[in-house]
Order: structure tokens, then C-alpha cells, then sequence
């Protein structure tokens, strides 16, 4: 069976249910797969949002998301995981990103998602412009998405002060 990358940056939509298959493969040692799948949000701090832009450096984004991967190697105890993150022009309600965990166990396959996605939302070079009927504007960091990542014993100063 073909080995499945760790991390793919994409313009491609993904189908949960191939790649938790391709995740799963043929380890009998699997008894969890947790799943996480963002989507665009039609609407962000009252406006409404009709599309979503995201831009990032090729070779630098994946290897930054691999180190988060091995990140949660180390605190968490399990046995596969897959990160998909879209780039490019994505409309309201389409599929952003798909995180993928699988363990022995629901426990460390749910907190090592829940550590990959706060990772993400703070650590991963990515930038979104999101068009509102106002036009298009930057999306910035969130205070929160710090706050997320600091009960991990991580800090991140990505939020405006």
C-alpha cells in the first residue's frame, strides 16, 4: 500500500472519508481516528463573507506543519496523522483544512488534533484576506488562538497587542 504524505498544502478539495481510509491503512493497532475539518465561515465579526484567499511559501509551510507533526509525536501517544491545508480562492462553506489523528486510543488521538489545530491557528505561515461587501481585508491573529496555544505550555505572540 502507498505511503501517504504527512502534510499536503493544496488548491485540491479533500474527501474525508479516502483519506482517513489512507490514514488508517492496514494497522491493526488503530482504535481511534479523530477528524477535524475547518471550513470557511459566510460570515466574520458581523460581515458577511462571500470568499476567502490564502497565500503561504511553498517548502517553509509544510516543513513548518511536519515540525508541528512531530511535535505531537512527542507529547502524544500516536500512530498516524495527516494535516491538509487549501491555499488559493475558496468561496463560504467550502473545506480549508483537515486534520487527521489516529491512536490506540480516543483520548490521545483527540488531544493531539486539538494541539495540531491550535498549532496551526498560531505557528503555521498562512495569510487570509477574506472579501466582505466592504472589500477584501487581511484576517489577523486572534488573542484567543494564543490563549489556546499557551495551555499547551506554548507561546505565541501572533495577536496584536
Amino acid at each position: 500500500m502507498k505511503k501517504i504524505p504527512r502534510v499536503s498544502i493544496q488548491t485540491e478539495d479533500f474527501d474525508l472519508g479516502a483519506q482517513t481510509l489512507a490514514l488508517r491503512g492496514q494497522d491493526g493497532g488503530i482504535g481511534a481516528v479523530v477528524a477535524f475539518v475547518g471550513t470557511v465561515r459566510d460570515a466574520s465579526h458581523g460581515q458577511n463573507v462571500s470568499a476567502m484567499e490564502l497565500e503561504h511559501y511553498p517548502g517553509m509551510t509544510e516543513a513548518a506543519i511536519e515540525r508541528m507533526i512531530d511535535a505531537a509525536f512527542a507529547r502524544f501517544d500516536i500512530r498516524a496523522a495527516r494535516v491538509i491545508h487549501r491555499v488559493g480562492a475558496l468561496l463560504a462553506c467550502d473545506q480549508i483544512v483537515l486534520v487527521l489523528v489516529a491512536s490506540a486510543h480516543r483520548g490521545q488521538a483527540f488531544q493531539a488534533c486539538e494541539f495540531l489545530m491550535d498549532y496551526l491557528k498560531t505557528q503555521a505561515p498562512f495569510w487570509k484576506k477574506e472579501t466582505t461587501p466592504e472589500g477584501a481585508q487581511w484576517v489577523d491573529a486572534r488573542d484567543s488562538d494564543d490563549a489556546a496555544l499557551a495551555r499547551w505550555g506554548l507561546v505565541s505572540s501572533n495577536a496584536r497587542v
